[in-house]
């Protein structure tokens, strides 16, 4: 039975907005950009491309940034084919074919082309993004507290002692490993939202790495990725979407196994068979900082907190006037079918 699975290529962050498309599909023969003023109309056309394709091939269906009622794209792996959205594409992707959706008779109400409303939800946008920069900025005192009571030389013995386990059965695979960068949530105007549950359902062994800020779980799952490449195992790897330069995931299907961090905004707990929590702070950090610095702690906590739901406020306002906008474009039945022929003959030249 074809796997189905989703992640985010793209993410509102501290940085503005990411997107890691291309390290997915760096050998892909085709991309078929969808170009069209209305994003439903461009999810409908990608669902519609799903519905097709997934009781026959894997599929992987990229989420959309701006809200769970879109979608980004679907890449088809197997036949080294992507569908996306031209918020994610360029022209300099392999085998790109931009397809304007409008020249297939594409039916809109109305021909305005609502830059009012577009310039407004792109500034609200940018005000979110600072938001989330000056809270990440914020965020960096909060680990300063913890670097200083860290010790590193126990940190880094944990990391080599995890990677020794993990490698103990599996065998180096050669020199052309992948490593696929992706999310597995996002800033959105519906919240910080993740698919964890969801990726976690796809492997056995399953780590829940804890700790405060600062305590070096990023730095464990780099070295992990950078140990997994370098015995040939494709890898994927989440960045954080609040700092992108940070990592919150590191999956390794030949292996098995996921390692993510486990904390607020995304933290779960281990429920079952195959599930292991690893505590930096209790294994690396001198005990009593919590104690020692809470008011500090509990002030920048909130601080930067703060800022973060003033970012997602602005999105919230973003995708209510992206909302507006959406509703006066329709495509219908006829027009639906005129686009899936062309793209299905696209997909099998």
């Amino acid at each position: 039975m074809p796997n189905k699975i989703g992640y985010y290529v793209s993410g509102n962050t501290a940085e503005g907005f990411v997107n890691y498309l291309s390290s997915n599909t760096l050998d892909f023969h085709h991309h078929i950009i969808l170009k069209h003023p209305s994003h439903t109309v461009k999810t409908m056309i990608i669902k519609e491309v799903i519905k097709e394709y997934e009781t026959e091939d894997n599929l992987e269906i990229l989420y959309s940034s701006l809200g769970e009622e879109f979608l980004e794209g679907v890449i088809i792996r197997d036949k080294k084919i992507a569908l996306i959205d031209e918020r994610i594409g360029s022209a300099d992707l392999n085998g790109a074919f931009e397809m304007d959706l409008s020249l297939f008779t594409v039916d809109d109400v109305t021909t305005s082309d609502f830059s009012i409303e577009r310039t407004q939800i792109k500034s609200l946008t940018e005000d979110a993004y600072t938001n989330f920069e000056t809270g990440l900025r914020i965020h960096d005192q909060l680990e300063d507290i913890y670097i200083k009571e860290m010790d590193f030389i126990k940190a880094n013995k944990i990391a080599e002692e995890f990677i020794d386990t993990i490698l103990k059965y599996g065998s180096p695979q050669g020199n052309n490993a992948q490593i696929y960068h992706r999310l597995f949530g996002t800033n959105t105007k519906d919240g910080v939202v993740n698919v964890v549950p969801d990726i976690l359902s796809q492997v056995s062994q399953k780590y829940f790495i804890k700790g405060r800020a600062g305590t070096g779980k990023s730095t464990f799952m780099k070295k992990i990725m950078t140990a997994c490449r370098e015995h040939g195992f494709d890898v994927e790897l989440y960045h954080c979407s609040f700092d992108p330069n940070s990592i919150d995931m590191v999956l390794v299907r030949d292996l098995d196994f996921c390692i993510f961090d486990s904390t607020d905004p995304h933290e779960f707990f281990p429920n079952g068979p195959g599930e292991e929590v690893i505590d930096m702070y209790d294994k690396a950090v001198t005990p009593g900082t919590d104690e020692k610095y809470s008011e500090e702690i509990n002030e920048l906590t909130n601080s930067y907190k703060s800022y973060m739901k003033k970012g997602v406020i602005c999105l919230k306002e973003a995708g209510d006037l992206l909302k507006n906008v959406e509703q006066n474009f329709v495509i219908n039945d006829r027009d639906i079918e005129k686009v899936k022929s062309f793209i299905f003959r696209k997909i099998i030249e």
